[in-house]
């Protein structure tokens, strides 16, 4: 599609959970419809779509004809099978591309494409079984983290290696998966640059963010951070080289350690394809957040602005933390989200709130 998609038009995503439901308000501002495809019924993004299609998300066949019906198809998470981006490809055209997905739904493949493209990461070595672990930890010393190459988020998927002798229990705890055992990097705060790429390679950076976690969550997120304006640059920099890299279109995060020293050194931990959590306190601080850049990107329009008109600290609301929900909708300086997820789980995410203030600089 290298035209505008029209008012009228139809992007399909891949999830039902609260980024799909934020990208569908977002599409829905623009004047473009969504179809959600979903593996359960009822779900954050369905509430706010035209139409919902409800399939397992392996379902080749049905993804497939998902994609006969909408114009794009893009994705609400990383960890979408290649088999099911190329069944998505036969109806319409896939953005972010299948490439994004492939390198950064691996932990390996990200950090070998992360240092290929000369950008610090925090030493590595691959782990297939638990000998590999007890020669990794020898090379890397402890501690150090056991993160498996797929399917971890918010901390899942991650064990703290103390000792060599701890490299059997460590194994049988992500289930003797493949993975990467990642020594410690020593910094001052966790960062993020949340970048935008439109489909003829412009690029739209959103202030840095400086972000909290909690048992492995990200808890909050300040902006702006407590960075000189020469780090704001070298962090945007290091953004725009990875959405480049991968020809990105759509938004794209990357989460980095901010190491102070007389370097000002930065480290990528970890690159997201998609709209993100810190990325959030966009909706109440830009003119076009993060999820209307994106969907702006897709469809082949021009970015909108990314500048913020304020600062902002968005909160999550974590668990059991959403039942301050009545206090936080009686507070005027709270902008409050909830996800209309039914059932409250520790750990699940269930909404958000952002306050905002003057801006500082």
């Amino acid at each position: 599609m290298s035209e505008m998609l029209p008012p009228g038009g139809t992007i399909g995503i891949l999830g039902g959970g609260q980024l799909g439901r934020m990208l569908s308000v977002a599409a829905s501002r623009l004047g473009l419809k969504v179809h959600i495809y979903a593996d359960g019924p009822d779900s954050p993004a369905g509430q706010f779509a035209a139409e919902t299609v409800i399939g397992a998300y392996d379902d080749e066949a049905k993804i497939a004809e998902f994609a006969k019906g909408v114009d794009v198809i893009t994705c609400e998470f990383e960890n979408v099978s290649a088999g099911a981006l190329d069944a998505a490809a036969k109806g319409a055209r896939v953005a972010p591309p299948a490439r994004a997905f492939a390198i950064t739904q691996d932990r390996l493949l990200e950090k070998q494409f992360v240092e290929e493209l000369g950008i610090p990461v925090a030493p590595f070595v691959a782990v297939d079984t638990a000998d590999d672990l007890r020669k990794a930890v020898e090379k890397l010393g402890t501690p150090a983290l056991l993160k498996t190459r797929r399917f971890g988020y918010d901390g899942k998927g991650q064990v703290v290696v103390r000792k060599v002798n701890d490299a059997e229990a460590a194994m049988e705890e992500i289930g003797g998966q493949p993975a990467i055992l990642e020594g410690f990097v020593k910094f001052d705060r966790e960062v993020s640059v949340v970048v935008a790429r439109a489909l003829d390679g412009t690029l739209g950076f959103y202030d840095v963010a400086e972000n909290h976690h909690q048992d492995g969550i990200l808890s909050s997120s300040r902006i702006p951070a407590n960075i000189t304006g020469n780090c704001t640059y070298k962090a945007r920099e290091i953004a725009g080289k990875i959405a480049s890299a991968l020809e990105h279109v759509g938004v794209l995060c990357v989460e980095m350690f901010h190491c102070e020293g007389d370097a000002d050194e930065l480290v990528v931990n970890e690159i997201a394809p998609r709209v993100h959590n810190s990325g959030h306190w966009t909706i109440d601080g830009c003119q076009a957040s993060q999820f209307e850049n994106h969907i702006r990107a897709i469809a082949g329009w021009p970015l909108g602005p990314t500048g913020r008109h304020s600062d902002a600290v968005m909160t999550n609301l974590i668990g059991h933390d959403v039942d301050r929900w009545p206090k936080l909708a009686a507070d005027e300086r709270v902008a409050l989200h909830l996800y209309g997820k039914a059932e409250t789980r520790p750990g699940r995410k269930m909404g958000h709130f952002t306050k905002i203030s003057p801006k500082s600089s």
